[in-house]
């Protein structure tokens, strides 16, 4: 088991109880007959930094499998069975356990701003002209591959994530967290970039960050050739971001590896609502 290096900056485990975070159980037609199911014991969700290329690895694997699996991204990864790309050599990552199972249910990685000047860049540098965020970069963190086991997309392992990067920022003197938020282009088995279009359409009326924080994308998404009217919610994760105070920085890219349209989105940690300031940060 090869040791990793210390986390970059230092970070405080956070444990979360048996039971805090419960799927609301299946409404069942009463005309239908269902044998009962063996019942799965939950334990609670542990939150820690990766520390050896074992743990890198479960992450990578969950991240191959609802990624590639789970939604045909098309990944060039040099180990099969796992999401392996350049920058992971050089992010922090944070992962969500079952205790129970010790299975790893949810992962984030980070890229600090040290680590971005060592690889040269962050992810999401590839996907857009970052120009004018020049100016953060010192106290910016990039976000990137947020994903969820499908067992576990009840609201708690992302809530346990968001909690345990709210401390992590503020902790070490930080204050921005950049990321690319991916749409699916595929809509009700089509492929299509109506969905991602009319997404944008309605988040720049509302959640546009002011003009000096623009970025452009290196391959844009033809949003004006495509129907913007269509009345459709953004995908969980963003409306999650929008709600803790997120803007979005411009129009969205396509990403065809990963069959989406990426938003660049920012979030400051000064502009945290004061109710999800007080539930992370207790301040």
């Amino acid at each position: 088991m090869k040791e990793l290096p210390n986390p970059t900056f230092a970070f405080a485990p956070l444990t979360f109880p048996k039971g805090l975070f419960r799927r609301p159980p299946a409404v069942i037609p009463s005309s239908i007959s269902v044998a009962p199911a063996a019942k799965t014991e939950r334990g609670a969700l542990v939150v820690t930094w990766a520390k050896h290329a074992d743990e890198v690895r479960a992450a990578q694997r969950l991240r191959f499998n609802v990624f590639a699996n789970e939604m045909g991204a098309r990944l060039a990864t040099s180990q099969p069975g796992l999401d392996i790309d350049l920058f992971d050599n050089y992010c922090e990552h944070l992962l969500v356990r079952d205790e129970a199972t010790q299975e790893v249910v949810g992962t984030y990685r980070l890229l600090t701003p040290v680590q971005a000047r060592r690889v040269g860049s962050t992810y999401s540098d590839l996907e857009f002209d970052l120009t004018r965020l020049r100016g953060l970069r010192e106290r910016m963190v990039e976000l990137g591959r947020s994903c969820v086991h499908p067992d576990y997309r009840h609201g708690g392992v992302i809530m346990a994530l968001w909690g345990a990067l709210a401390e992590f920022m503020v902790r070490n003197q930080l204050d921005t967290m950049i990321g690319c938020a991916s749409i699916p282009m595929v809509h009700n088995g089509i492929m299509s970039g109506d969905v991602a279009a009319s997404i944008w359409h309605q988040l720049k009326e509302t959640h546009l960050a002011p003009i000096e924080l623009h970025v452009r994308p290196r391959l844009p998404l033809p949003v004006e050739r495509l129907d913007g009217t269509l009345e459709v919610e953004p995908p969980a994760l963003i409306k999650g971001y929008l709600r803790l105070g997120a803007k979005v920085l411009g129009a969205p890219a396509w990403d065809p590896d990963f069959n989406t349209a990426d938003l660049p989105m920012m979030m400051r940690i000064q502009d945290l609502p004061l109710r999800y300031r007080k539930h992370f940060l207790g301040a």
